[in-house]
């Protein structure tokens, strides 16, 4: 594999999508989405009686795009390989000195390039925020390069699956039943599941003593961790918390302490939540305050779905390869060499 033979691949791609003019009008529409959505988010959070609303906005801001990215990824990359090969367009490109792995990232990247061209339209209103100095500039990168990784992802499943199925609208299909489940069905499988992980505690009380059964969500938090907006939410550093200093009329010095809420952090929320799963429930003859030290320094979820992420894509990229071998030995039914 050569980078000059997946730069050509990228190129001819982009110049059949800059032929067919149908990009303007998804960047136009896009942009007046996010656009519209960040002021009434804007007026909203205003309204809110916080001193944190840039943080607030910045979260469900992040939030909204990513729910968008994830719907628009698949149709970038879910016709890639069968279409071609139904036009006639793909053979012709195999016949030639360049690699199957070359064409495949070749298309892989100009799909990618174009889902992080749709993202930088929304840079502008995900940098408010920022720009205001309500969320920290390594909080803003961090959350954006999370969400490119995460639009790579869907690109590469979706281009897999356009190898692998014959019809454009089968993979299409599937492509999106696919972001639904890392989206939808991964909390679905977490709630049906961890009721049967139980941990049981023994008590003693007035007439004897009592066993206590409780989920223990120690046992399934892993299957939320490759859940996009888990990856989301997890990986954005947290925000410094201010100390609250009350106070008392009879203390010599006021005694600093710091606000467990979280408050309007919806990324902080979401992230804090999830490592408390990984945590899960107290342990029999576990005193109070050391399960909540436990709940505090709960170790992190996204790097295990971030992994899971980045696996995915990687073995969707060689199903795309191996598929795109040539001689074929057996071609499906209804299917033409070119």
């Amino acid at each position: 594999m050569t980078v000059r033979g997946m730069l050509l691949v990228a190129r001819l791609e982009f110049r059949t999508r800059l032929r067919t003019g149908r990009w303007r009008t998804l960047f136009g529409v896009w942009f007046l989405v996010v656009a519209l959505f960040s002021l009434l988010l804007r007026g909203f959070v205003d309204t809110e009686d916080s001193d944190d609303d840039g943080v607030m906005m910045f979260g469900t801001l992040l939030f909204f795009v990513l729910l968008l990215m994830l719907l628009i990824t698949p149709a970038l990359t879910a016709q890639s390989i069968n279409g071609d090969r139904e036009r006639g367009t793909l053979a012709p490109l195999q016949l030639t000195r360049l690699t199957p792995l070359e064409i495949a990232s070749g298309k892989l990247l100009a799909a990618w390039s174009t889902g992080l061209a749709v993202l930088a339209l929304a840079l502008p209103f995900i940098a408010w925020p920022i720009l205001e100095g309500d969320v920290s500039p390594v909080r803003g990168i961090v959350c954006v390069a999370v969400t490119a990784l995460l639009i790579g992802v869907v690109c590469a499943v979706s281009q897999a699956l356009s190898a692998l199925v014959v019809r454009g609208v089968t993979s299409g299909l599937l492509s999106y039943l696919t972001v639904f489940g890392l989206m939808f069905g991964t909390v679905i499988a977490f709630f049906l599941v961890f009721s049967f992980f139980t941990t049981t505690e023994h008590y003693k009380g007035a007439d004897g003593y009592y066993r206590s059964e409780e989920p223990d969500t120690s046992y399934t938090w892993w299957i939320l961790a490759p859940n996009p907006f888990v990856v989301l939410a997890d990986a954005a550093p947290s925000v410094p918390r201010e100390p609250v200093c009350p106070f008392y009329s009879d203390a010599p010095e006021p005694e600093c302490y710091y606000d467990s809420d979280d408050g309007p952090d919806v990324l902080g929320w979401v992230g804090q939540s999830v490592r408390e799963t990984r945590v899960g429930v107290r342990r029999p003859g576990e005193s109070y305050e050391h399960y909540e030290r436990r709940k505090e320094t709960a170790p992190a979820v996204w790097p295990y779905g971030l992994g899971f992420n980045l696996l995915l894509a990687a073995g969707s990229l060689t199903i795309t390869t191996r598929r795109l071998r040539v001689p074929v030995e057996r071609l499906p039914k209804g299917v033409r060499v070119a």
